[in-house]
């Protein structure tokens, strides 16, 4: 009796160990699919300094074949007609209007001149109801009129418009648009999310705030939602340029860099999967790539596959894990910036977005390396880019006149995603070397896009003429 019960006892045993070693077989294989689309989107969205010099090549390419012609390049390479930039001496009562991803700005500013500087200034920010993105441009620009009144109307008495002037407003319009003058222009196409049938770019309005503060910025480089550089190019190295050259002898160029694509950027099958379901397939390629409405979802996309491959969140898929778009950059950010032991905010990030309860460290992890590969092969890119730019302007190389070179930054990508913002600026000493990175200095130009706009409407007001 007491040998056929130890025998069941050890036959019960045997059982549990063959089931405890069967669930850790299938846990290490389960484990081993979610590092194999680790490994894989590691490797495919690889970016190492000859791949990234190769992306720098490319992009001063497409800039040249831009401005030889119209429709010549990937790059808009749009001609502005900013033939000037702010100098520090305006004076009076300016605005601004920012239209910018899923908001826009009012602004007001008192420019004191060269002493006083920017005296005051106010803002409003008003967001667009979603039926507006997608319904008529009329519709649009209706409310965005309306609010505008309303502002102006607003102005208080620290506010001075100086005698006999109307007030002037600076456009900042954060969509690709072909310019006929400095006040006027048509709309290529919308980007960021509208999908509407029917001024100044924001990245030149951070040119002239970023020129104001320094007379050493040559370019402007936008890294938020979307994505976009300007530049200051000599008039006489723009071949379709046909009119008189401008006294100054410069022209800012409104690259629209989005649309940059190369064979040598490093796609990924989620980066396809996403440009195929977009609302612009096959277009604005860099800006999937590296901007802040796009980051987000690629990781989503990453963890949809870990979960259908690898049960990454257990047994069944969380249905709030197949919405696109539902894991935004500020929300990644977050999880990649997490430094607890436990990663904690990891864990609370994937309940309160996801709906994913008890998620274990090792899954918390695999989370972050994600996030990780995706956010620095985005930041290494957009140093490639902005490396293109220098290469163009001849600031790339070591020599013996060495020029200041100054890049204004702006974006809630490159502000507030730390990880992102230290990987550009290494990455971007890494290309250039110590000498000639010791002369480049990339400065945040907090809110230039919406400043930059007023102090572009001091800078070609049209009492200039009357002063001088």
């Amino acid at each position: 009796m007491r040998k056929a019960a130890v025998a069941a006892v050890a036959a019960a045993a045997a059982v549990g160990v063959a089931l405890l070693a069967r669930r850790q077989m299938r846990e290490a294989k389960r484990w081993g699919r979610a590092d194999a689309v680790l490994r894989g989107l590691e490797e495919r969205s690889a970016a190492p300094p000859a791949r990234l010099r190769q992306v720098a090549d490319a992009m001063a390419v497409e800039m040249h074949a831009g401005l030889a012609s119209e429709g010549g390049s990937k790059l808009g390479m749009i001609i502005s007609y900013v033939d000037s930039l702010p100098s520090g001496q305006e004076k009076g009562l300016f605005y601004a209007l920012d239209l910018g991803g899923t908001n826009f700005r009012v602004l007001r500013v008192q420019l004191g001149g060269k002493e006083g500087r920017v005296v005051k200034q106010e803002c409003d920010e008003i967001s667009i109801p979603a039926h507006l993105m997608t319904g008529t441009s009329q519709e649009l620009f209706d409310f965005i009129a309306a609010a505008l009144a309303k502002f102006v109307a607003s102005e208080g008495e620290d506010f001075h418009l100086l005698e006999g002037r109307q007030r002037e407003l600076g456009f900042t319009f954060s969509f690709p648009v072909k310019q006929s003058s400095i006040a006027s222009g048509t709309l290529i196409k919308w980007t960021k999310g509208f999908s509407i049938d029917e001024t100044v770019n924001d990245t030149i309005g951070t040119l002239a705030g970023g020129r104001y503060d320094d007379n050493d910025v040559v370019a402007a480089v936008i890294l938020g939602t979307g994505t976009n550089a300007a530049y200051v190019e000599r008039a006489n190295a723009i071949p379709k340029w046909h009119g008189l050259l401008p006294k100054s002898g410069d022209m800012v160029i409104n690259m629209e860099w989005g649309n940059f694509r190369s064979s040598h950027l490093p796609l990924t099958e989620f980066d396809q999967a996403l440009d195929a379901e977009s609302l612009n397939p096959g277009e604005q390629i860099y800006e999937k790539l590296i901007s802040g409405m796009y980051l987000g979802e690629i990781v989503r996309r990453v963890l949809l596959k870990m979960t259908e491959e690898a049960s990454l969140f257990g047994d069944d898929i969380p249905p709030k894990l197949k919405i696109p778009f539902i894991l935004r950059t500020p929300h990644m950010s977050m999880m990649h910036h997490d430094t607890s032991a436990d990663l904690r905010t990891v864990g609370a990030k994937l309940k309160d977005v996801l709906g994913i309860q008890g998620t274990s460290l090792k899954t918390r992890r695999l989370v972050v390396a994600v996030c990780d590969i995706v956010a620095k092969r985005g930041a290494r890119l957009a140093a490639a880019g902005i490396h293109g730019v220098l290469k163009k302007l001849g600031r790339d190389i070591p020599g013996s006149d060495k020029h200041r070179t100054v890049i204004a930054m702006d974006g809630g990508l490159y502000e507030h995603y730390t990880i992102f913002s230290e990987t550009l600026e290494n990455t971007l000493r890494e290309m250039l070397g110590e000498e000639v990175s010791s002369s480049v200095v990339i400065k945040l130009a907090n809110d230039g896009s919406g400043i930059g706009a007023a102090l572009l409407a001091a800078a070609h007001s049209q009492y200039l003429e009357a002063e001088v």
